[in-house]
């Protein structure tokens, strides 16, 4: 496993984690979800997307982000929002961090961003078209990327082994 987390809070849409699960078992990043779901994690629509990657995936559940908070206290947060106006290309990313990103239906909540100093951390992907927001997994892996990039773990080399 890479030393990288991905957190999704209160994730919405079973497809969407399922998609999330085969990336983070592709890319060896941790996945933690923090409750409630919006839906089963044993759910068709949930396991169909993940397919048979689950068994691969180091998915954890939790009740709050602090319980993530507390199990990795070392780690920096990157809280994504459409919202941002930092780049999170601009962000540097290193082991152990803490990829966020919030409900497909709103994002991050400006309450769960006011706690602490979650808003100096507060970024976003780029979009130089016209829509609102891109797609919960399509940010995942936009960001999973981009981080695996900036640690040195995308050399197809280092993949085989």
């Amino acid at each position: 496993m890479i030393d990288l987390h991905l957190v999704l809070i209160t994730p919405e849409i079973p497809a969407n984690t399922g998609n999330i699960v085969r990336l983070c078992a592709c890319t060896g990043v941790h996945l933690h979800l923090v409750e409630p779901l919006g839906f089963f994690l044993d759910d068709r629509a949930t396991r169909r997307a993940g397919l048979d990657y689950w068994k691969n995936c180091d998915l954890k559940t939790h009740l709050t982000f602090e319980q993530i908070q507390d199990l990795l206290p070392d780690s920096r947060c990157h809280y994504l929002s459409a919202r941002a106006r930092q780049s999170f290309f601009e962000h540097q990313v290193k082991p152990g961090d803490i990829l966020v990103l919030g409900p497909e239906s709103s994002g991050l909540s400006a309450e769960f961003l006011s706690k602490g100093d979650r808003k100096k951390d507060l970024c976003t992907v780029p979009m130089p078209g016209t829509g609102r927001s891109l797609n919960l997994s399509t940010t995942a892996g936009i960001v999973i990327y981009e981080a695996l990039r900036q640690l040195g773990h995308l050399a197809t080399e280092q993949n085989r082994e």
